[in-house]
């Protein structure tokens, strides 16, 4: 097993799940099974009681784990799998330790941060490693580790010296630390300083890490002056000084590594078991990135969500959403549209904003209402959800996005006014969304329905059924508390909105479709979770197909795109059979 730990410097936020990402699809393409663990030094057990506001969205895995975002990452540019043991956090580890010393494992001994804590994680971190996380069930050969946070921060500290003596435990030729630091360039000289990056590996240097390669983050790319300082002043050869400026898509930070030589370096640091003859292209990552440059049609979504100030909040919704565009060859512009700027109380308080929003909500060609929770903003969705249905605009409700739906439908269509989930008015006399059994209300972590659930089609003329490619069935993941109360099923169905997907059970309304409307869907299940480059979440897609004007072409032509949308064959993997050579790129 090959190690690779990411470190980062100066600040945080600064791209270093991308980064590791990357790191691993280039290896990945050589034919490597490549497995990624993140480290988060909070205390939190995992990411599932957050604010969105405080670390972005909280990614959901297959297992039902509530992880941090760049596990998503992970997912979608490796392909694979993941389980809630590939988020490491401080909690977690100090909970193994103490459940441990309750049982009296340590003999008595006094327990402390050295050895015990630190043990504790490399025995994790060895265990994870060798977990597959690919469909064909082979043990990882690589483990990329990324740990959150900056180099010297107070809770970090015991990682950074578990990997200290990590390093001489699984041998020098089987681990290598990249340290991922900012180049800031000051608007006022434009000069690029190199000051903070050799602060941080100086700091990094003298907690016992010496990084391999140093990648450095800038704005424009590096001079190759500041290049050589970096060099002298890092301990490193200047090849080892790798420049991640920024582009337009995060599909050029592949090619972008690739064209430095980091394969071929981390192949002769590691070992790696590679030939190294005419390197194979990383083809579908080349052809999305000059697809995403060349896109001149566009297509706009409002999304009307409670958490828009920050965009991090609805990743996976924003991928989902890219990766539907990118695949019917159309730019993506998302109008954010914060719920209550939307209700008639704005229009009271600020009538501009009020205003402002509800020109962004006719002018897009889509309407998507992600997940959430929380009753702010939900009258706003749901006259947002009114707008869409009466007007005939492609919408798309996710989680409770669906539930409003519903809830709008009870209202305005089936006449119950006061028709409500619990979770907003526990006393409606319509409570058309119910909590469920199993959610316990005394303790928020882990008590919702959570993880890969089976969804069974029940109508053979679904949309949605048929952007699956009319499977009988889907398995999607989940995370919700309330549910649509299943004894009102029929008021909905005789008025034209149909469950057209529901749990195996029967009891669970999974899906809803509204007749005669071109494109108005819900779902229970959070499908941008499993929405991949190049193999786009469904009901995203057909959101993206209907918005764009082409999903009744779609469906006629047996859900196919035409020649210039489809990608070429030889890139639907991320390790490509074929030589440069024989390479025959779609124009587009």
């Amino acid at each position: 097993m090959k190690y690779i730990l990411v470190t980062g410097g100066v600040i945080s936020g600064i791209g270093k799940g991308i980064i590791a990402s990357s790191v691993g699809t280039i290896l990945k393409s050589c034919g490597l099974h490549v497995t990624a663990i993140k480290i988060d030094p909070y205390i939190n057990i995992d990411a599932g009681t957050f604010s969105p506001y405080e670390h972005g969205e909280v990614y959901v895995l297959d297992d039902g784990g509530e992880v941090d975002l760049d596990l998503g990452n992970y997912e979608r540019f490796l392909d694979i799998r993941l389980t809630r043991d590939n988020n490491l956090t401080t909690g977690k580890i100090y909970q193994s330790v103490i459940t441990k010393e309750r049982r009296g494992d340590y003999l008595g001994k006094t327990v402390q941060v050295v050895p015990h804590i630190t043990d504790a994680i490399q025995e994790w971190v060895m265990k994870q490693a060798k977990i597959s996380v690919d469909d064909d069930g082979m043990e990882p050969q690589v483990c990329v580790i990324e740990l959150g946070g900056t180099v010297g921060d107070i809770e970090s500290m015991p990682f950074i010296e578990a990997f200290r003596q990590f390093q001489f435990k699984v041998k020098k030729e089987n681990f290598c630390n990249i340290h991922v630091s900012l180049i800031p360039q000051p608007s006022a000289t434009g000069e690029q300083k190199t000051k903070p990056t050799q602060n941080s590996v100086r700091e990094l240097r003298g907690l016992g890490l010496t990084p391999d390669l140093i990648m450095c983050r800038c704005t424009t790319p590096l001079e190759t002056a500041v290049k050589e300082k970096i060099s002298m002043f890092c301990h490193v050869e200047p090849t080892q000084v790798i420049c991640v400026h920024d582009v337009p898509s995060v599909y050029r930070v592949p090619l972008l590594l690739e064209d430095q030589g980091v394969v071929s370096y981390l192949c002769q640091r590691l070992n790696l078991p590679v030939e190294m003859k005419p390197r194979k292209l990383l083809t579908k990552w080349k052809e999305m990135a000059d697809r995403s440059d060349r896109l001149l049609e566009s297509v706009s979504i409002a999304l009307v969500g409670k958490y828009t100030k920050l965009s991090d909040s609805y990743t996976s919704v924003i991928k989902a959403l890219e990766h539907s565009a990118l695949a019917i060859n159309h730019k993506l512009e998302v109008k954010y549209i914060d719920s209550a700027d939307l209700e008639t109380a704005t229009l009271q308080e600020e009538p501009v904003k009020y205003h402002e929003a509800w020109q962004k909500l006719c002018s897009a060609h889509g309407v998507l209402v992600p997940g959430g929770f929380g009753v702010r903003g939900t009258e706003g969705k749901m006259q947002a959800i009114n707008w869409a249905r009466k007007q005939n605009k492609p919408f798309l409700g996710v989680c409770l996005g669906m539930q409003l739906a519903v809830c709008e439908f009870a209202r305005n269509v089936l006449g119950w006014e006061d028709a409500n989930s619990t979770e907003f008015n526990p006393e409606s006399k319509h409570p058309v969304v119910i909590d469920m059994p199993e959610h316990n209300p005394g303790q928020m972590g882990g008590t919702m329905r959570l993880g890969k659930r089976r969804t069974i089609f029940k109508s053979s003329s679904s949309v949605l059924r048929k952007l699956y490619g009319n499977v009988e069935y889907v398995e999607e993941r989940h995370r919700h508390r309330f549910e649509v109360n299943p004894e009102l099923k029929h008021h909905f169905e005789e008025k034209g909105l149909q469950f057209v997907g529901q749990d195996v059970e029967g009891e669970r309304m999974e899906v809803i479709e509204l007749e005669d409307h071109y494109y108005f869907v819900g779902v229970q299940y959070h499908p941008e979770f499993t929405s991949r480059p190049i193999n786009p979440s469904p009901p995203y897609f057909g959101l993206l197909l209907a918005a764009a004007g082409k999903l009744q072409s779609y469906l006629t032509k047996g859900c196919r795109l035409s020649p210039r949308d489809t990608y070429s064959d030889c890139s639907g993997s991320s390790s490509p059979e074929m030589e440069l050579s024989e390479l025959k790129f779609l124009s587009l």
